[in-house]
């Protein structure tokens, strides 16, 4: 798996795209087992003034209605180490693997994942993580407020 992957340079261009609307630069996409990707995203709370529209959640609501059986075997490739709610989803729906394009701006529940039997795989894409850390020494109380945290 490398950052050349088709499904992660869907998500990396979901990124780009949230990038280019002011928003959190965090795309996924939602791939099947076979390879046909499902649903992609990027992250829209600010765009939407959404509470809860990330990257991952974008992917799944584009996706649509899917029959359980679809997400046996699917990947979720996002930009950014998933948080907590993105991370349930992805136990909730039982995709069988998560890989990730950076966690040095932030990991999220990376072992959770693994502790339920999902695979999990970090790129530490360079172009993730320059996105990031662009958006947050512009935007730091966009970062904290889509994280949950206080502006520190």
């Amino acid at each position: 798996m490398s950052s050349e992957d088709a499904g992660f340079s869907v998500a990396l261009e979901e990124a780009r795209q949230g990038s280019r609307e002011g928003g959190v630069p965090i795309g996924a996409v939602l791939v099947s087992a076979e390879g046909k990707l499902l649903g992609q995203g990027h992250n829209m709370r600010i765009q939407k003034g959404s509470a809860t529209l990330h990257a991952e959640i974008s992917a799944l609501e584009n996706a649509g209605r899917l029959p359980a059986s679809t997400y046996r075997g699917a990947t979720m490739y996002t930009t950014l180490s998933p948080c907590d709610m993105c991370t349930g989803a992805c136990v909730m729906y039982r995709v069988s693997r998560v890989v990730i394009g950076e966690n040095k701006t932030f990991v999220g529940g990376e072992e959770y994942l693994k502790s339920r039997g999902i695979e999990v795989i970090v790129l530490q894409n360079k172009e993730c993580q320059e996105l990031m850390a662009k958006f947050i020494k512009e935007k730091p109380e966009d970062w904290y407020e889509d994280i949950g945290e206080e502006d520190e």
